[in-house]
């Protein structure tokens, strides 16, 4: 490391330091022609986002992705050790756009990336579905279904306004504000956790408007506790919101939003901060970047830079946000003048009727422009692919090999774990008790056994309470800490605050390796967690496009579920959140799992997992169940859990009289029906089907014969989501629930 100093804030004990890089910079020589190099580079960059926002007006976000442009660059370039052929390296450093508004910056710099190594160094370049082309930006902020006659041509991405996972080397979904920061620290333990000291560096990119949801607090403090030295945050400061141009306090002013700036809000959190005065300056952001790159010590790091938003676009502050120039303005035309007086270069003019194919072939005009700049001015694609030439050698001399007995995934994937093979420990004898939250604790140990700890869990500070901790049992106790207690499974998520915790374990489960798992009562955590799943969801259908690899789980483990949990009133034992999240996903990214036995856990979250969905939501509760012979009751055995719906009772068909059909979902009733109303049908000789939902989703994923086989009232076919299943929302509906004499059922 360079010969400096770190200092510290005046904020009491911290483990963190504090590094004012202007102080420093004759540690970090770097030489002109690199600077003009970098000068240059921006130049065409932030000139390529006004473009991208002239060509899809009224859409994307010029501001934050002009003032960022620098960060970016000197991250791709300069500071991370990856190879660019390899998008899916799993020992590579990551950058991850957690400001999901500058996606338009992303996709700026990834093409132009690509033009740099397809001019001088194509030898470096990955598959073309591996790409993201100047001709991908023909796609930006457009879907599937473009007309346009370039787009087809050159089968250009679709590229959302937000960043996703179809994009190259970008590995989450973000956009909802808070998401992102905790869902890149997620990647931050799936790679610390597979490769140990010798862990990748994972780089954030985010903005002070992005670090005021009250999630981002939660991840800060998650990332300080477990020492998470592998993790870089790199904040775009610029005071501009959508609203407001003084989100933040700043010296004696206040903040219109939070009474923190960002250097000082993370120092607080115990992260080492660099603090870099001019964000636009690029030896001060390249010698910043230097400094976090060796490990400073266990804590992570912090990279605050001040810029200007929309920073020489001619629009500045807030206005820049969602906004820019009209389309090919006077406005417009003077942001390129800067790139025009330099490189000598003239833009095309526009004067036809904007129809989309006229307006398209004036873009892709455009973008040619700056394609001829590049390969016009080589010294600029030779210096920057020479840049990730380096980077690739680094990665390769660091030669970072997953740790001694690291996770194993893949095993549950396997012939070794099947969903009809109940291990010992995961049943129990008729007339015992056990918890469904306990049966769901001891199949996830069993499975993070078998699994060398793929499973890492945590909770809303009720690890024991809804037994999410039963699956670290046989690891080292105690909570999660890269430094002190690397090998335990189970990891504090700032408190009690399920939105982080669902984030982050949606980040860890992206990296490829784990599988998070979160817990805290169904009446929270469904809805808290909602956004988190959408957005996992999202990204793991952009990551399959992309790869064609199947989905990569995470679980919200609702827990303390429905009315059984009444002691502690409504506000605790809603029985709603279900509703939230069975079948409200699209096919195969959300698997629920309604259990009402303890011994239908297994078979059911094994037929679940094996079907990679993108979130596993199993609903448990909290109070002892006694098991039931289920013989002895003329039941299915468990087994038939995993087809999510199976028979208590079939009617004949036969008989002249057929008393109805019952559909039950739901541990809460269940239990009672099986104890208390059963019997009582049984003996009064009702000829009716009694179906049991273990869960909608699996059912749905049956072939219709199966569904068939297994589910038939009559002429009508039996679907879960054709009814309003009892116990689930305690009521029936008038053409499917049980047709019974008066006074048949208990009142």
């Amino acid at each position: 490391m360079a010969n400096i100093t770190f200092g510290k804030l005046d904020f009491g004990y911290r483990r963190a330091v504090y590094l004012d890089i202007k102080s420093q910079l004759d540690s970090f020589p770097i030489p002109e022609e690199t600077l003009r190099l970098y000068e240059d580079f921006d130049m065409i960059y932030r000139s390529l986002c006004g473009i991208l926002y002239n060509f899809a007006p009224k859409s994307g976000h010029p501001g934050g992705s002009i003032s960022s442009g620098r960060i970016v660059s000197s991250l791709i370039f300069n500071t991370m050790d990856y190879d660019f052929s390899d998008p899916e390296c799993t020992e590579a450093d990551i950058i991850s756009y957690a400001a999901g508004h500058k996606a338009m910056g992303l996709y700026a710099m990834w093409a132009l990336r690509n033009e740099c190594a397809r001019i001088s160094r194509p030898d470096l370049m990955a598959e073309d579905n591996l790409q993201l082309r100047m001709e991908d930006l023909l796609g930006f902020r457009r879907n599937p279904t473009q007309e346009t006659p370039l787009f087809s041509q050159y089968r250009a991405k679709a590229l959302d306004g937000h960043p996703s996972p179809i994009t190259p080397f970008i590995k989450i979904s973000t956009g909802a504000s808070g998401v992102g920061v905790p869902s890149s620290f997620g990647l931050s333990l799936g790679a610390m956790d597979m490769y140990g000291a010798n862990s990748p560096i994972v780089h954030a990119i985010e903005g002070e408007g992005g670090m005021t949801a009250g999630r981002v607090s939660e991840a800060l403090a998650t990332m300080a506790t477990a020492q998470m030295w592998n993790t870089r945050l790199h904040l775009d400061w610029n005071q501009a919101s959508i609203d407001s141009d003084f989100v933040c306090r700043d010296g004696d002013e206040p903040g219109d939003y939070v009474q923190w700036d960002p250097a000082e809000f993370c120092y607080l959190q115990d992260w080492n901060v660099i603090f870099v005065e001019n964000g636009h300056d690029a030896h001060q952001v390249l010698a910043a970047q230097e400094a976090s790159k060796e490990r400073i010590n266990d804590q992570p790091t912090a990279i605050i830079y001040r810029t200007v938003k929309g920073w020489c676009y001619g629009i500045e502050g807030r206005k820049s946000h969602g906004a820019g120039h009209d389309f090919c303005s006077e406005e417009y035309h003077e942001t390129l003048d800067p790139i025009k007086k330099r490189f000598g270069v003239e833009f095309p003019v526009f004067g036809d009727e904007p129809t989309p194919t006229n307006v398209e072939r004036s873009f892709w005009e455009t973008l040619c422009t700056l394609r001829t700049l590049l390969e016009e001015n080589r010294e600029i694609p030779d210096f920057f692919a020479g840049r990730l030439s380096d980077s690739k050698d680094r990665l390769t001399t660091l030669n970072r090999q997953e740790r001694e007995n690291a996770p194993n995934l893949g095993v549950i994937y396997t012939d070794a774990i099947k969903a009809d093979e109940i291990p010992e420990e995961c049943t129990w004898e008729a007339g015992s008790s056990q918890t469904l939250r306990g049966a769901l604790g001891v199949a996830l140990n069993h499975l993070n056994k078998a699994t060398n700890g793929a499973f890492i869990g945590a909770s809303a500070d009720l690890l024991d309470s809804t037994s999410i901790s039963k699956l670290g049992a046989g690891f080292p106790g105690d909570l999660y800490n890269a430094i002190s207690n690397p090998d335990s499974r189970l990891i504090a998520v700032g408190g009690i605050c399920e939105d982080n915790m669902g984030a982050f374990m949606a980040g860890l489960s992206a990296f490829g390796s784990h599988i998070g798992a979160g817990s805290s009562y169904a009446a929270f955590i469904a809805s808290l967690q909602h956004i988190a799943a959408r957005l996992h969801g999202i990204g793991q259908q952009a990551h399959k496009e992309l790869t064609g690899d199947p989905f990569r789980p995470f679980m919200i483990v609702c827990g303390h579920a429905g009315l059984k949990t009444g002691e502690d009133g409504p506000t605790h034992a809603d029985p709603q959140p279900l509703q939230l999240l069975q079948e409200n996903f699209p096919d195969g990214i959300m698997i629920t799992l309604t259990p009402w036995d303890p011994q239908e856990i297994w078979p059911m979250l094994i037929a679940a997992l094996k079907k990679r969905p993108a979130v596993l939501a199993p609903f448990v509760t909290r109070p002892n169940e006694t098991i039931i012979d289920r013989q002895a009751a003329g039941i299915p055995p468990v087994a038939e859990a995993a087809n999510g719906l199976y028979a208590l009772r079939k009617a004949d068909p036969d008989k002249s009289v057929n008393h109805g059909t019952l559909v039950l979902q739901g541990s809460g009733i269940t239990n009672t029906f099986m104890t208390d109303v059963l019997p009582r049908i049984d003996d009064a000789g009702y000829n009716m089907n009694i179906y049991y939902v273990t869960s909608a989703e699996l059912f749905s994923m049956l072939s219709e014969a199966e569904q068939e086989a297994i589910g038939s009232d009559g002429a009508h076919r039996l679907h879960p989501s054709d009814h309003v299943p009892l116990g689930h929302l305690e009521r029936r509906t008038e053409a499917h629930s049980a047709r019974l004499p008066q006074g048949a059922l208990p009142r």
